[in-house]
């Protein structure tokens, strides 16, 4: 299993933004085919990010901490997340309260919409 690695640089995200994407009542991901080389051939690069209209810091930091459970949860699903991809995970106030099942169902499509 791999980790997850963040992007750095506004060019990097620059980047990443321009490319595929999909959007829930939830989170959007933002895919673009893999720019630069992670650390470690394994490792997934990946960022997660909250705007600060969403809440206080507490509720942002348990949005990211979510959507980051759900990724590793599919990384350790064969082929549920292409490594080939840098992604941007975009999390929205709903899913603060939404459940980790019914969040992990909508992201696995979601990755898979992005293969395609």
């Amino acid at each position: 299993m791999g980790k997850l690695e963040s992007l750095k640089k506004s060019i990097q995200f620059k980047k990443a933004l321009r490319e595929k994407k999909v959007h829930t009542d939830f989170f959007s991901i933002f895919a673009a085919k893999s720019f630069l080389k992670p650390k470690n051939k394994k490792n997934l690069l990946i960022s997660f990010v909250m705007k600060k209209k969403i809440g206080n810091a507490v509720k942002r930091n348990k949005i990211r901490r979510k959507l980051k459970a759900i990724v590793q949860i599919l990384l350790k699903k064969r082929g549920a997340i292409d490594k080939d991809y840098t992604y941007i995970v975009f999390g929205k106030s709903n899913s603060f309260a939404q459940k980790q099942n019914v969040l992990l169902t909508l992201m696995e499509k979601s990755f898979s919409k992005l293969k395609r």
